[in-house]
């Protein structure tokens, strides 16, 4: 894996083409670490108003640190991935315990920081402390294995640590940062999944388009099948409050809300089968009032299809698990983006 590229070129590109992103505005240690973990795997366009709010809501390290979970969870409600914002919180915890609430500029304290991982360690000592520092995502691993023409298995460790190994042999000594960011931009704006050649400043040296051999690079030898999931949800309303329940510690949802709900198989789904669910688990007597919209969404490799009715009961009986909350305080709440908007459907009405 040896070559050049042209940075001249790819450097007057991007002071021409480079958008205007809040975070390099600010370019901060802290503020390049918030951006670039909410950046993995989410677009800019949905990222730019949670890092305003974030950083409003957050200005340093320690602001985040006195923060409690659920108030981090709400502020990350609807980015996905929650995980990231548990770290994030407990890394907070951890600077201010440790670093007096700064993010140290050594590459060997950063990687000791929980959730910080070669990507995000990279960013910071790149942008943040302008270090000769590859940043190497997705977006870069695709730019170098087609500009190179590289066709070994992107998912295997040893190709991706290859192109760390290029992705840095490549950075000039004067201004590294620009070249690492512009790599990431070219990848983002350009060359994208399906390619934009025609509008790629390194398309006359690029050996897969010059091979067209762009659409079968990189190659990834590992296909995420996608999974369906079916569920029947029980929006239970006792006077002003509904049932809900909070995702336990290390589950796919843990710490969020969401409405109790029930596995069920394709093309399964009915209300009077939802109510024999309800009395069985819960011993709730419940009268449907409304069969709320359908919702679909996705999380990881589940494309989930919730089927929500909205019932009324007499009772608020405690129920292991589950609690009570008043519509009020629900909007306080985190919930999963599906349930959210099963949430969003509800006047907050009395409906006994």
């Amino acid at each position: 894996m040896k070559g050049s590229l042209d940075i001249s070129r790819l450097k007057s590109w991007f002071a021409e083409k480079k958008r205007d992103l809040p975070w390099r505005q600010i370019a901060s240690p802290y503020a390049v670490w918030i951006s670039e973990v909410m950046l993995q795997q989410t677009q800019v366009s949905v990222v730019i108003p949670y890092f305003l709010d974030w950083m409003k809501r957050f200005p340093t390290p320690y602001h985040l640190a006195k923060a409690s979970l659920d108030e981090v969870i709400k502020t990350w409600e609807g980015l996905g991935y929650y995980s990231r914002a548990r770290h994030i919180h407990e890394a907070a915890k951890e600077l201010v315990e440790r670093f007096n609430g700064q993010l140290p500029s050594e590459e060997k304290e950063l990687r000791k920081i929980k959730g910080l991982g070669p990507y995000t360690v990279g960013a910071i000592l790149g942008f943040a402390f302008h270090q000769k520092k590859a940043a190497v995502d997705g977006n870069v691993i695709r730019v170098l294995s087609r500009y190179f023409g590289i066709e070994e298995d992107i998912s295997k460790g040893a190709t991706v640590h290859q192109l760390r190994q290029l992705a840095e042999a490549l950075l000039p000594d004067e201004e590294p940062w620009i070249i690492s960011e512009a790599l990431i931009e070219l990848g983002a704006t350009v060359c994208q999944r399906k390619a934009r050649c025609d509008e790629c400043p390194l398309q006359e040296s690029c050996v897969s388009f010059n091979e067209r051999s762009v659409d079968r690079i990189p190659y990834n030898s590992k296909k995420v099948k996608n999974e369906f999931l079916y569920r029947s949800v029980a929006v239970i309303a006792c006077r002003s409050s509904f049932l809900v329940k909070r995702g336990k510690k290390g589950a796919i949802m843990s710490d969020l809300y969401e409405f109790p709900y029930f596995e069920i198989s394709k093309g399964e789904f009915s209300s009077k089968q939802l109510e024999a669910k309800i009395a069985e688990n819960y011993a709730l007597e419940v009268i449907q009032k409304k069969i709320l919209m359908q919702v679909s969404h996705s999380f990881t490799r589940y494309q989930v299809q919730l089927y929500p009715i909205l019932f009324s009961c007499c009772e608020l009986k405690e129920i292991e698990g589950l609690d009570w909350f008043t519509h009020v305080s629900l909007k306080k709440l985190a919930f999963s983006s599906g349930h959210r908007r099963i949430l969003q459907q509800l006047s907050g009405d009395r409906v006994d």
